[in-house]
């Protein structure tokens, strides 16, 4: 029962009382106590232990109701945070939180290690978590949101896989973002700098790729080697390719990639004073010059290349020429796999 409502029913319940006792005896009595009297009528000292009555109980309830209170709170508070560590939680930005009742301490502080992965639609969720579970399932999904716009552009770290997932979204919505990513790729994790790299090489020309060489990698140039015979106008040129090959550390496999695209697009004097000075600058592109020059049936540089170097070097290509100069008619790629060239 409500307190106030409680007051009001024992007054008037007192009230009643002291009228139907006064109209049965309206006199006075008279109690001596400590020398002191006391004279009121005999309905008030009726009522008067019911007043008693009523004070103590009056008491005793508001007492328990301020517990029961400040109970509440208690629980309305850790309620509140522990909305606010799912929160952190499924945004995979775990955060610790202090409770006050034991109970929800005990199993509530895992969310503070942890980060929730929903799986399936979630109904009864309050408004705020049911934004940010909407806004995370619509970054799975593939789509790019705005989180200027939801006002979360500060909730994610820079490592946050949902704040990446976003990004890479973004990167397939926003060819502008791409060429951003490119520009200033220092300030983007490592996984959103690999996806706008690749997008950029998968449809971009030397002429634009130039100027970032130094952030490819030798994956995303092979990549835009490839489309170079598919292609017209990329703008490759021996200029062009020097800044990639200077900037990219190659392997062999990879100068024999790269020698295989050049040998159709450049001049053989160009590729044979290309691949000349790699040999010199890049051991590793050794073995794509000596193919070059098998592939350009120049076999007496050949036999010069070989002597200038240990005979237990380049063995397929020592067996390759001592046959060559027997059947004259067989080429590199009909004894050698031309991509175990490198292979020891």
């Amino acid at each position: 029962m409500r307190l106030g409502l409680y007051i009001f029913a024992a007054l008037t319940l007192m009230g009643i009382t002291a009228a139907l006792t006064y109209t049965v005896n309206p006199n006075n009595y008279l109690v001596e106590f400590m020398g002191i009297n006391f004279n009121f009528p005999v309905a008030v000292w009726i009522v008067l232990p019911m007043a008693v009555l009523l004070l103590f109980t009056a008491l005793h309830m508001v007492f328990y109701s301020l517990k029961s209170y400040f109970k509440l709170k208690k629980w309305q508070n850790d309620a509140a945070t522990l909305e606010d560590a799912l929160y952190w939680s499924l945004v995979n930005e775990p955060k610790e939180q202090k409770y006050t009742i034991e109970e929800i301490r005990g199993s509530a502080v895992l969310l503070g290690k942890s980060s929730l992965h929903v799986l399936d639609a979630v109904e009864g969720l309050n408004t705020r978590l049911s934004k940010v579970l909407n806004l995370i399932n619509k970054i799975k999904g593939g789509e790019y949101v705005d989180l200027k716009e939801h006002k979360m552009s500060k909730v994610f770290s820079d490592g946050n896989p949902h704040l990446i997932r976003n990004r890479v979204n973004r990167l397939h919505h926003d060819p502008e973002f791409v060429e951003e990513v490119m520009k200033s790729s220092s300030q983007y994790s490592k996984q959103v700098q690999k996806h706008a790299l690749d997008i950029f090489a998968r449809n971009e020309t030397f002429f634009k790729a130039r100027k970032y060489a130094k952030i490819f990698d030798a994956e995303s140039l092979h990549v835009m080697l490839a489309r170079v015979a598919h292609e017209e106008d990329m703008g490759l040129s021996a200029e062009v390719l020097n800044d990639f090959v200077s900037a990219i550390k190659l392997n062999c496999s990879d100068f024999v990639k790269i020698v295989n695209v050049t040998k159709k697009v450049f001049t053989p004097n160009q590729n044979l004073a290309l691949f000349k000075e790699y040999q010199n600058k890049y051991p590793k592109a050794q073995e794509a010059y000596l193919y070059l020059l098998f592939d350009y049936e120049l076999l007496d540089e050949v036999s010069a290349y070989l002597d200038e170097h240990e005979e237990h070097e380049f063995l397929k290509f020592r067996a390759f020429y001592e046959l060559k100069k027997s059947q004259k008619k067989f080429k590199l790629e009909d004894i050698i796999n031309i991509n175990t060239i490198c292979s020891k």
